[in-house]
């Protein structure tokens, strides 16, 4: 192994072990002692990587941001039917969210500005929203009468919602937990036309977790500290 490739190893394991005790004892209780120990490396080698607890933080937003970009991306163009690609990328994000504690501990740190955010995860949740849900108006597939920024506001609450919950029980994200949320919300959304071909449990593949943070090129050009402050966008 060459010692760029330790050097990567090594700040993943920083990242997934500052994850770790930012989801567990939260932002402020959390220690870069503690970080460094459970990554097994000295507190030298954690200093090597990040200036301070915040850099860790930022880096760490900046793994889950790569995951959920690479989640929403998945869900924008083609011809397929806007309403399905909305409800198979909120299977997805569930299943980085159960999946991947660095994706989780990245979105609440980011929901909790716990690092002065330079991105809006949930901001840019809300635009892939809107934009599939503008995609679906204008192909005819939303029902007469339903106004898309209404629908908007249900789909980002509900969702938004059970990732709050999620945090203590981490079924709130599962399958059955987004299945049955569509099943509610597609007969009142989708034209009839349309609605008899959704699947609400979604139509991709169920049983293969998505790629996350395990990568080593996932890291490859995230921030180094405080002054290298890379914004990502969920498009």
């Amino acid at each position: 192994m060459t010692k760029q490739d330790r050097a990567v190893r090594t700040r993943l394991a920083l990242i997934r072990s500052a994850a770790e005790h930012f989801e567990s004892r939260g932002y402020v209780r959390a220690s870069l002692a503690e970080i460094s120990a459970g990554a097994g490396v000295s507190s030298g080698a954690l200093h090597f990587h990040f200036v301070n607890k915040a850099a860790v933080a930022e880096a760490v937003e900046h793994v889950a941001a790569r995951a959920l970009r690479r989640a929403a991306s998945r869900s924008r163009g083609g011809d397929g039917c806007a309403l399905q690609r909305l409800v198979d990328v909120t299977h997805h994000v569930g299943r980085l969210l159960r999946a991947d504690v660095v994706v989780r501990a990245g979105l609440r740190l980011n929901a909790e500005a716990a690092t002065g955010r330079v991105r809006d995860l949930r901001r840019e949740w809300r635009e892939c929203v809107q934009e599939l849900l503008a995609e679906a108006e204008r192909k005819g597939e939303l029902a007469a009468g339903v106004p898309p920024h209404r629908t908007i506001a249900v789909v980002l609450a509900a969702t938004t919602g059970l990732e709050v919950l999620s945090r203590d029980d981490h079924g709130w994200l599962g399958r059955h937990s987004l299945t049955d949320l569509w099943h509610l919300l597609l007969p009142c959304v989708a034209a009839p036309h349309v609605a008899v071909a959704l699947d609400p449990a979604g139509s991709g593949p169920h049983l293969v977790e998505p790629d996350t943070d395990a990568d080593a090129d996932a890291d490859a050009d995230a921030p180094q500290g405080d002054t290298d402050r890379a914004g990502l966008a969920l498009r």
